[in-house]
């Protein structure tokens, strides 16, 4: 079981972000369950079916390949401590009264709401008299501006039109778009906007069921609803993939298979009509290691089309947990060897099972971000979305200021997919989120301190 660490006292403000010094930490220990969501996502199988298996049998992974890899088991996920001053520039800081940087400029988005506090009256007044208090407004959170840098590889997951979508892809650093929203005419204006911007569509369809299968009939089915929705001269021209159903899971080896064929043949089926195939998109901690080698036919077909794999990340309270580098406080660097359970789990896939079978195929994480649903984990169990674990992070030292604490964590997982070549993008969800997953939205403040930073980390 993970044990939550409580940081120790370090006699600082928590808001002095320019000298974090943390601590090495044990190896990860690895969650025990999946996490589950509403049927809307599909998630009720795919997070809570397999994440046992993955975290319990994680290890047999090394027994797949015999390539001289690093094993999976504790030893090799143990920590490592970041390279001092390699990470820490990159982050924006809540600055309190005192703590101005010298000469920097400052980027400063909207106040959080105000706090009313009573304010003192120099007229005496009646003991039988309510004077209402008159209120003080606390001082709105100034952000130092993250340094340019190397193009990003952030994306964002989009469910429908917003003026948002576009206010970030005009930042120039948005790497991935993936989006349900199919409007040939959003598309073109998406291109339009950020022209190197890569753009997944996925049509909306209940989950595969996998029991009884006959995956050639079920691809071809696929095929005949999608194709009416790509074939589109204009969705040609401005979509680069198509996924298939979302995080699709199997019971049992047989049903796991039957995906593979599925995958496999509609993979074959659009790349005859010249359209790029996504396949994967398992749910986040799946599928179980042993599972691997046997969906290795579908990432050859997608190999030889020109297709990439997609996959999901997400963990909780933070984007560390269960990494390599969970436990390492605030600023805790990421370094190429960094693995983990949840988020940095496709490190562990590529190094152990696809680069050695020569299948390293580019790679999308085609949603990505902080999801309470990952179960057995610390911090609030009703949590869902990134906006529940903001008192979470406030009391923990991970930043008084929700929106730009859950920033400096997309781009710690942004500094982890640069180091990866294979690696596309990952598509933070969400923005312009459908109705049930508002606590999951980026729109707003976090929208603009994401902006300020893609906009020094333009695509090329």
């Amino acid at each position: 079981m993970h044990t939550e660490t409580t940081p120790e006292p370090s006699g600082k403000d928590e808001n002095d972000r320019l000298d974090p010094n943390p601590e090495s930490s044990p190896s990860p220990v690895p969650p025990q369950q999946a996490n589950s969501a509403p049927p809307d996502r599909q998630r009720t199988w795919s997070r809570r079916r397999f994440l046992a298996a993955a975290a319990a049998g994680l290890g047999v992974l090394v027994g797949a390949c015999s390539n001289g890899e690093p094993s999976l088991d504790a030893a090799s996920l143990s920590a490592t401590s970041s390279t001092p001053g390699s990470y820490k520039g990159y982050l924006p800081w809540v600055q309190m009264r005192g703590l101005r940087p010298a000469a920097v400029p400052v980027f400063t988005p909207t106040p959080p709401k105000a706090t009313l506090t009573p304010f003192p009256t120099d007229t005496p007044v009646p003991t039988n008299t309510t004077v209402p208090p008159t209120p003080t407004y606390t001082p709105t959170p100034t952000v130092t501006p993250f340094p340019p840098g190397p193009p990003s590889k952030l994306g964002i997951f989009i469910t429908r039109n917003h003026p948002s979508v576009f206010n970030v892809l005009r930042s120039g650093g948005v790497a991935v778009v993936k989006t349900l929203e199919l409007d040939f005419r959003f598309a073109r204006q998406i291109k339009e906007a950020a022209p190197t911007t890569r753009l997944i569509g996925r049509i909306d369809l209940p989950q595969l069921q996998l029991q009884n299968l006959n995956a050639r009939a079920a691809a071809q089915d696929f095929v005949n609803r999608l194709w009416p929705i790509a074939d589109h001269p204009e969705r040609r021209l401005f979509y680069d993939g198509w996924e298939a159903y979302n995080e699709p899971v199997a019971g049992n080896l047989d049903e796991f298979k039957r995906l593979t064929e599925f995958e496999v043949e509609r993979t074959r089926l659009l790349a005859q009509g010249g359209l790029r195939s996504v396949i994967g998109n398992f749910g986040t901690g799946q599928p179980s290691p042993e599972m691997w080698e046997h969906f290795l036919p579908a990432v050859a077909e997608a190999q030889a089309h020109d297709g990439w794999l997609g996959l999901h990340e997400y963990s909780a309270p933070t984007i560390y947990y269960a990494s390599t580098r969970d436990g390492q406080g605030r600023y805790p660097g990421v370094a190429p060897h960094d693995t983990g359970w949840l988020t940095l789990r496709y490190r562990q896939l590529y190094n152990q099972i696809l680069k050695p079978a020569g299948r390293a195929i580019p790679l999308v994480m085609t949603e990505l971000g902080v999801d309470g649903l990952v179960t057995n984990r610390p911090g609030p169990q009703d949590a869902k979305g990134w906006q529940h674990f903001q008192e979470y992070w406030a009391q923990h030292g991970f930043g008084s200021w929700g929106p730009g604490a859950y920033v400096e964590q997309l781009v710690w997982y942004d500094q982890a997919m640069q180091q990866d070549a294979y690696v596309i993008g990952g598509c933070i969800f969400a923005l312009a989120a459908s109705p049930g997953w508002e606590s999951y939205e980026i729109g707003g403040h976090v929208e603009s301190v994401l902006h300020q930073y893609l906009s020094v980390h333009p695509q090329r």
